[in-house]
């Protein structure tokens, strides 16, 4: 991280007169966590925390937390909706401010400090919930209101809020004897610090990784931009005159695009399908030992196994019907695949190569294919696509839809100097949400990219909460005069995140249970996946995608191009990606009490699935964060396909209305975005589309059918 370097030279430059200041400052500090924050619209005072701030306003968060549950418990009064759930849901203030904090930048902006720091934050903080959610009396007045909502006269989102809260509290062993709920402690304990430690290793092995290249030759063909990132880090780690690869995508990905040197491309793949495999961060271990507590806790909760677990309280309901969908797209997929392999592979033999296409030669030779299919060199489109301009594009994708502007806040706290903030407001200058973006990679941060927030929206007596959101991702970054020029797939993926941004953004469910991306797991997609359709939407590409060099709009010759190309390599990316989601699910129906091989039963399930040779999964289970990284994906990677179902079949509708439809987007923003988790998804669904989904919209834009 370049400012964390910069203030190690000024602070030795200072000597001994920082020492004495920073005393003095240390005696006169005051732990932000447990104060109202003095800042434009509550923003986190980044600047003013310090590390020695978390846990002591933990502890006071968690007693803070105690005596409001005290509270609530011991009132005398019939348990109403508003002395229980609306109760519930305005307690922890201090907790939920620490927790925002702490868990934003332990995975964007994390240290050695900060990791010491969650080896006990994260353990409290799982123990201090299940205290909660496992707290008899408090289950006792929820149980009541859930017994009686017949006739409790709640309109839609009240009933649906005791209803889930029933079920969340069932979920975490309410209904278990004293003995069983001490044994579900101790497993989440444990998962907790599983997840830590897979987390861990994975970080750690991927900023080991790095292939040093000391010969110019071998990097023929990579695109001009990327051969000088690599030469940065190069010089950057005292190695002047060489080039250094590492495993995140923007210097990954363009080598096994680009690269003519089949081995370095080789070198690269067997990197990354091996992170975190084998040696001090082998997470095949730690995954073990995730499976079986996961499969203890199952049976502690009376399922059958974790993926009934996870599937229950989400719209597929069960795995068989999840399984059911993805094999409704993995067959048209790997057909696919076939002939994308027949077409590669005639381009190996026009060159008179001797070998036969292996994983490591797919993206090489499909974007051959597609330079002789399409005439589209990436290195050239991608100069229409420099970071701001981009990020035009998805304010001018925001403002037209739904109504609502971003202005820069250069004076707002930040947690790194690489963060941006905005104030958004809608159509009469009323403030609506705070936005923050952080794009580029570094040491600190995971990989991949993702949203979040640090503050949530809710309606209460009246009183109007407005969100703090923020996107984090880790894009191509800029190199000396040139910017940030992003592929086409970095594109696609900043749309996405703020879809989920635009979810958070608009919420104006009252509960803050049912605010914005708190809906369930298979419909949280919808809103990011259809907002990536826009990305190459000619009406608004006239408007964003500029040459950064000339100025020049692009070209309707280039978007007819971009869109003619647009289903190729479907069939890989949809296998990978179907090919994973079955792989989740398959490891949800384990019930191991021994180890298991992890490389063995990851080429089982390929075989039984007939998966073709020259594709992987997206992620190999050592290094797949979603499902192993936390529960949050567990039995659940399979929801991208699922909402994909979703939004393809409703952006068919905006296709059929306008693309900027005026009453398409107030439908969509009103039952979808605004709404969050108040209602049923389904139903939510139906009532903007007017239909019931069917997968046939996903396989027409994926090209997988006519």
């Amino acid at each position: 991280m370049k400012y964390r370097f910069l203030a190690m030279a000024a602070v030795a430059s200072l000597g001994l007169a920082v020492a004495t200041t920073s005393c003095q400052q240390k005696q006169s500090h005051e732990n932000p966590f447990l104060s109202d924050y003095a800042t434009p619209f509550e923003i986190p005072p980044f600047e003013s925390i310090t590390i020695d701030d978390y846990l002591p306003a933990l502890e006071a968060g968690i007693a803070q937390h105690n005596a409001q549950i005290d509270s609530i418990v011991n009132n005398e009064e019939t348990p109403t909706f508003e002395n229980t759930i609306l109760a519930l849901e305005r307690a922890g203030e201090i907790l939920n401010k620490v927790s925002y904090v702490y868990m934003a930048l332990s995975e964007s902006d994390s240290n050695d400090d900060l990791v010491a720091v969650g080896e006990k934050f994260e353990p409290m903080l799982s123990q201090h919930f299940d205290e909660v959610s496992m707290n008899p009396r408090l289950f006792e007045r929820v149980k009541y209101l859930y017994d009686n909502r017949d006739s409790l006269n709640l309109d839609g989102p009240r009933r649906r809020a005791v209803e889930s809260s029933y079920k969340s509290f069932a979920r975490n062993g309410a209904l278990l004897n004293d003995d069983d709920k001490e044994r579900l402690k101790a497993v989440n304990t444990e998962l907790t610090t599983l997840y830590q430690q897979f987390n861990k290793n994975l970080l750690d092995a991927t900023n080991d990784f790095k292939i040093v290249v000391e010969y110019s030759a071998m990097l023929s063909g990579l695109p001009q931009s990327n051969i000088d990132i690599a030469a940065d880090e190069a010089a950057k780690a005292g190695m002047e005159g060489k080039w250094i690869f590492t495993l995140h995508a923007p210097s990954r990905l363009p080598v096994l695009q680009y690269a003519d040197n089949r081995d370095l491309r080789r070198q690269m793949y067997e990197g990354y399908t091996n992170l975190a495999s084998s040696g001090k961060y082998d997470n095949c271990p730690v995954i073990n030992k995730i499976l079986k507590a996961r499969a203890e806790k199952a049976a502690i909760l009376g399922f059958e196994n974790y993926g009934s677990y996870m599937t229950d309280n989400v719209m597929a309901g069960s795995i068989a019907n999840a399984e059911n969908l993805l094999m409704q797209i993995w067959r048209p997929a790997i057909a696919r695949v076939k002939d994308e392999v027949a077409e590669m592979q005639a381009v190996v033999n026009a060159e008179g190569g001797d070998f036969k296409i292996a994983p490591y030669d797919y993206y090489y030779y499909a974007e051959k294919v597609r330079q002789k299919k399409y005439d589209l060199q990436e290195s050239e489109v991608r100069e229409y696509f420099a970071v701001d301009s981009v990020r035009k594009g998805i304010f001018t994708l925001a403002e037209r839809l739904y109504g609502v502007k971003f202005t820069e806040m250069p004076d707002a706290p930040k947690y790194n100097p690489e963060v941006t903030v905005y104030d958004v407001t809608d159509d009469k200058g009323e403030h609506v949400a705070v936005f923050m973006t952080d794009y580029f990679p570094r040491p600190s941060k995971r990989q991949g990219a993702w949203m979040s927030e640090f503050k949530g929206s809710w309606v209460d007596n009246g009183e109007v909460s407005r969100p703090i959101i923020y996107n984090v991702g880790n894009f191509s970054r800029p190199v000396g005069d040139t910017p940030a020029l992003l592929t086409l797939d970095e594109v696609e993926t900043m749309f996405h995140e703020f879809g989920h941004g635009l979810h958070g953004m608009l919420s104006r469910a009252e509960l803050r249970s049912q605010s914005g991306t708190n809906v369930d797991r298979d419909f949280v997609e919808l809103p990011s996946q259809i907002n990536e359709h826009w990305a190459m939407e000619p009406e608004l590409l006239k408007v964003y995608a500029r040459n950064y060099k000339t100025g020049e709009v692009i070209s309707d010759e280039m978007i007819e191009k971009l869109h003619a190309a647009s289903t190729h390599n479907q069939g890989f990316m949809t296998t990978e990606l179907v090919g994973a989601a079955l792989l989740d699910l398959q490891y949800g129906k384990l019930n191991p009490t021994d180890s298991i091989d992890i490389m063995a039963f990851e080429a089982k399930v390929a075989k039984d699935l007939d998966m073709p040779a020259e594709v992987q999964y997206r992620y190999r289970s050592p290094y797949f964060k979603h499902i192993f990284g936390s529960d949050g994906y567990a039995s659940g990677y399979y929801t991208y396909l699922w909402a994909a179902v979703l939004d393809c079949d409703g952006y068919e509708l905006f296709k059929e209305k306008g693309a900027f439809d005026p009453e398409t987007a107030r439908s969509f923003k009103e039952n979808i975005l605004e709404m969050g988790g108040s209602e049923d998804p389904m139903v939510l669904y139906e009532r903007f589309r007017g239909q019931k989904p069917t997968p046939e919209a996903l396989l027409r834009h994926r090209g997988l059918i006519k």
